[in-house]
């Protein structure tokens, strides 16, 4: 589904493993800056997260739902409330993954944020919290 007026790209039900069908009650939405899970039929829940907080994103596969037609998308995100957003039993993940990488990285360029990750660079080889090489 791509609706760009509204920038709704995406809309995915979490599928059941076993024949792929759609009889969950978790909605993914993918829009242009944010991606939304709505879940639960009794109580709902819905969780959003920022394109621009997304760090990285990965796609697993398992042998039923390659077979079915199905992945996961985990996202790694800056997000408080949820550092790893995962996208369960989708169907055109691997398109779904390549859009989310790179929609949060114009995201980040739009916002001037800056994704920084501690390489450490201080010189500790040995993990003793003491730098083995003078900076």
């Amino acid at each position: 589904m791509e609706i760009k007026n509204d920038t709704l790209v995406y809309k995915e039900r979490k599928r059941w493993l076993f024949l792929g069908l759609p009889f969950t009650f978790t909605v993914y939405y993918i829009k242009e800056d944010v991606i939304t899970i709505d879940a639960g039929f009794f109580k709902s829940t819905e969780n959003d997260c920022y394109m621009y907080k997304v760090q990285d994103v990965s796609l697993s596969r398992t042998l039923m739902q390659k077979i079915f037609g199905l992945g996961t998308v985990t996202c790694y995100t800056g997000d408080t409330t949820n550092p790893q957003l995962a996208l369960r039993n989708i169907r055109k993940a691997r398109e779904i993954k390549d859009y989310i990488l790179k929609q949060s990285e114009a995201a980040r360029i739009k916002r001037r944020t800056l994704n920084m990750v501690d390489i450490g660079a201080n010189g500790d080889i040995d993990g003793d919290g003491i730098p083995d090489i003078d900076n």
